[in-house]
């Protein structure tokens, strides 16, 4: 993954790292306000040799008191020392409990012995930690034998009184709020990246890319409104979404296809990708640039065109393929235009074999001696074998997928059908894309328009004109 695409990953999954770095900040304060506060108090006690001597005895004595301050304070959390304690304060717990709250160390290279004691009450914890500097003295003036002289050889002295401390050592509430909303904060983003690696449905070009080399020639805003506006290059020809099918229109033109015969399938993976309202409103766009477009419904299963383009629908593929009709006698012309309509006429009940006959080979070849740009909508590619046994006869492809709706898994099932028939796929068109949030492209990533105005194009002469006839 690129660095983009894991900003892509942190926008889409916002929500969950915000809630769940909400989450860890609460429960760092609950666990804060659970807590009983603790308080700790220190003293501090200054270990010498109490002998006095030349400027080397001295040093020598300092020392030997740095070499035995480690071992004394190890002594300070031992019974000798702690028992003591518990009976001068009257407290009620055993050595081994008291022992636990309390510790001692020595700084690196000094005599000092730093004694802590953590308790719940703030005064007793101070007072706890004066009894054991006083209890601590006594202990080591009672270990360390006597000089020659009856006189102790170390000495013990009180550098610092524990004072009673104004406020609780733990817990941390603003550690605790921090470390909550870090821990929280992690896991947010481990989910949203968790999320999108088992997502496995197409969103962007990127997807596309790893599962085909076809190019990518256009895409296709999601527009909700669809369904009761599918003709938008008709009804709103300024809108965005009006303009990426021109943008598709003038991709398809310059795609290097080899063959000077333009002759497409239109097909999806599954159904609701948007197919047959992308293949009619390209269509359109098509004819108003001015070439002699025939549109041709083989859908013989669930057929939209006629539909679609208020025609009469009766008659059409399936009269010409059985030998019923000539082209001529069904394929109407779509109001002013450059744009002729072949439905598809009854519903047979075999589809493929007639769009895989001799016969549709033949019609194939009349289209495109005397039509610029032949455009099929086909049936999806994976339910059925329609779209793929009429491809073998075309120039190519171009397979819409729905970003998405649509998984990878599908999209390659699409390609693979499509390559065992040795058909062509020649381009690939992303439809149904978002228009706001992270896997959004954005007005300008295949043209979709910047808001300015066009004059009396030929789709506004188109709307003018058509108004009557799809009414």
């Amino acid at each position: 993954m690129e660095l983009r695409d894991y900003i892509r990953v942190l926008r889409k999954g916002w929500i969950f790292i915000v809630a769940l770095t909400l989450v860890g900040v609460a429960i760092g304060a609950v666990y804060s306000i659970l807590q009983t506060p603790k308080y700790q108090s220190t003293s501090k006690v200054f270990v010498s040799l109490s002998a006095a001597g030349s400027v080397s005895d001295l040093t020598q004595g300092g020392n030997f008191a740095q070499n035995q301050v480690k071992s004394y304070a190890d002594v300070v959390t031992t019974p000798v020392v702690l028992q003591p304690v518990i009976a001068t304060l009257g407290l009620n717990e055993s050595v081994e409990s008291l022992a636990s709250r309390v510790s001692a160390s020595s700084p690196l290279d000094t005599v000092i012995v730093q004694i802590t004691v953590t308790d719940t009450d703030a005064r007793q914890s101070a007072e706890i930690a004066n009894a054991i500097a006083s209890s601590f003295g006594n202990t080591v003036t009672n270990l360390v034998p006597e000089t020659a002289e009856g006189t102790a050889p170390v000495k013990i002295t009180l550098l610092q009184q524990a004072t009673i401390p104004a406020s609780p050592s733990s817990p941390n509430v603003p550690l605790n709020i921090a470390l909550g909303g870090i821990i929280g904060l992690a896991l947010g983003v481990g989910v949203a990246i968790l999320r999108e690696a088992l997502d496995t449905r197409i969103r962007n070009e990127r997807d596309v890319e790893l599962i085909t080399e076809a190019p990518i020639i256009g895409g296709i805003a999601y527009d909700p409104r669809t369904p009761q506006n599918p003709l938008v290059v008709k009804d709103d020809p300024r809108s965005p979404r009006s303009e990426s099918f021109r943008t598709l229109r003038t991709n398809l033109q310059f795609l290097n296809i080899g063959d000077t015969a333009r002759s497409f399938v239109i097909s999806s993976s599954v159904p609701g990708e948007g197919k047959s309202t992308s293949s009619a409103n390209l269509a359109i766009v098509v004819a108003l640039s001015g070439q002699r477009t025939i549109y041709v419904d083989a859908d013989l299963r669930k057929p939209k065109v006629a539909e679609y383009l208020g025609l009469e629908g009766g008659a059409g593929l399936t009269d010409v393929l059985v030998g019923r009709a000539q082209p001529n006698d069904v394929i109407q012309r779509w109001g002013d235009t450059n744009l002729y309509v072949l439905p598809a006429g009854k519903i047979p009940p075999n589809p493929s074999e007639l769009l895989g006959s001799a016969t549709m080979t033949q019609l194939i070849r009349t289209l495109e001696a005397n039509f610029d740009v032949v455009i099929f909508d086909a049936p999806p590619l994976l339910p059925v074998t329609d779209a793929a046994v009429l491809a073998k006869s075309t120039t190519g492809v171009l397979l819409m997928v729905a970003a998405g709706r649509v998984h990878k898994g599908q999209v390659k099932g699409a390609v693979q059908a499509i390559q065992n028939v040795g058909a062509r796929l020649a381009g690939v068109v992303l439809t149904m894309l978002p228009t706001k949030g992270p896997d959004s492209y954005g007005y300008g990533r295949y043209g979709y328009g910047y808001g300015y105005g066009y004059g009396d194009t030929g789709d506004e002469k188109l709307n003018k004109k058509q108004k009557s006839l799809v009414k």
